[in-house]
């Protein structure tokens, strides 16, 4: 039996990132690091209705030597204190031109964690707040949720739902869910 799962993006799904001139940005410390609210009860309301939590998370600046990859690693230390996560995958690869296939929109991480975990994609979600996630799931074969934080950024692909943080994303999959 394959397992279902959320794959959610980091910074701006599950921690608040720093937005300058309407973009994103990630936290560059371990103390910038904070949950949203509501993101550690919703993501302990879809580890108890069955589905696996995996975060992929693009994270360029360490590719381009403006971040460190310590830093993201106590990050992501600290995420996994927080929240339920069974599974992070990173990208630190500074651009598309690499190739990895791993860097979002290409759907390399969720495609290597559902290899690794036996994970049904077609019963699995991606939640992102960005037109890579967005394009990221639907090339994976996941349905897919926009968290709109209104960022000056338009989507490329239409998202099969629209939430504006992850407790309403997690109310639309727990609506949609079918009886086991």
């Amino acid at each position: 039996m394959k397992n279902k799962a959320i794959f959610l993006d980091r910074d701006g799904v599950l921690n608040a990132p720093v937005v300058r001139d309407g973009k994103p940005y990630p936290p560059q410390t371990v103390a910038e690091f904070q949950l949203l609210p509501g993101v550690a009860e919703a993501c302990l309301q879809l580890k108890a209705a069955g589905y696996l939590l995996v975060v992929v998370t693009n994270q360029p600046d360490v590719g381009r030597g403006t971040q460190s990859r310590e830093a993201v690693e106590a990050m992501h230390a600290k995420l996994q204190e927080l929240l339920p996560v069974d599974r992070i995958e990173v990208c630190y690869d500074a651009n598309d031109a690499v190739g990895s296939g791993r860097r979002k929109p290409a759907p390399g991480m969720i495609l290597e964690a559902a290899r690794a975990l036996k994970i049904d994609l077609a019963q699995s979600y991606m939640v992102g707040d960005r037109w890579r996630d967005v394009d990221c799931g639907l090339n994976a074969g996941c349905r897919t949720i926009f968290i709109d934080r209104g960022y000056r950024e338009e989507l490329r692909q239409s998202p099969d739902f629209i939430a504006p943080d992850l407790r309403e994303a997690a109310g639309i999959i727990m609506a949609a869910r079918q009886p086991q």
